[in-house]
């Protein structure tokens, strides 16, 4: 992949915001980015290089995301809860990239190849832990953690970008709504 640099990826989410997934052309891209077409061209710059490097700094921000609400304070319930509201905020930040993303483009950013097809580790490696954790100080029910971590980051993240786009809720209202059943499936009765 070609490096693609960051006046160039902030224009790209300019143009995604302001023309939607289908209208983002490499040209919209370039008038965002302060740049012309034949800039991008003569940089080997692609859509797909700079839908990339998007995807890598969500990956990245969720990543960041994650470790605050593992480092903070509370029971793994506490930390648990902390963790899928950051997810909302990351999805939020980023809706308009995760809608330009073709399904191929989410399923290799968002999913392991082969086997059992569970969401790669960066995702829900953070969400395992607080499962474990939240088993072992009885604040979570005892669950297969890497199933249920699966289900938790996919039940939050898509419910969260559909009540979001497709219903028109308040970022406030999808994330509390989500995050409240989700917990409510994973607490300790």
């Amino acid at each position: 992949m070609t490096a693609v640099p960051d006046a160039i990826v902030e224009g790209a989410r300019r143009a995604l915001e302001l023309h939607g997934a289908s209208g983002v052309t490499l040209e919209r891209i370039a008038a965002e980015a302060g740049v012309s077409r034949m800039t991008l061209h003569r940089r080997g710059v692609s859509k797909e290089d700079i839908l990339g490097e998007l995807a890598l700094r969500l990956e990245n921000e969720y990543r960041d995301a994650m470790w605050r609400a593992l480092v903070s304070d509370g029971s793994a319930r506490d930390r648990l809860r902390r963790a899928l509201e950051l997810e909302c905020r990351v999805a939020e930040s980023n809706l308009d990239v995760l809608d330009a993303l073709s399904s191929g483009a989410r399923d290799e950013i968002f999913h392991e190849r082969g086997g059992r097809r569970l969401t790669r580790p960066a995702f829900v490696e953070p969400l395992q832990k607080l499962l474990r954790e939240g088993a072992a100080d009885g604040s979570l029910a005892p669950v297969e953690a890497g199933e249920t971590a699966t289900v938790l980051f996919n039940l939050v993240g898509h419910t969260y970008r559909h009540l979001r786009a497709g219903h028109g809720w308040s970022a406030t209202r999808a994330r509390t709504a989500v995050v409240r059943l989700a917990m409510d499936g994973v607490s300790a009765r």
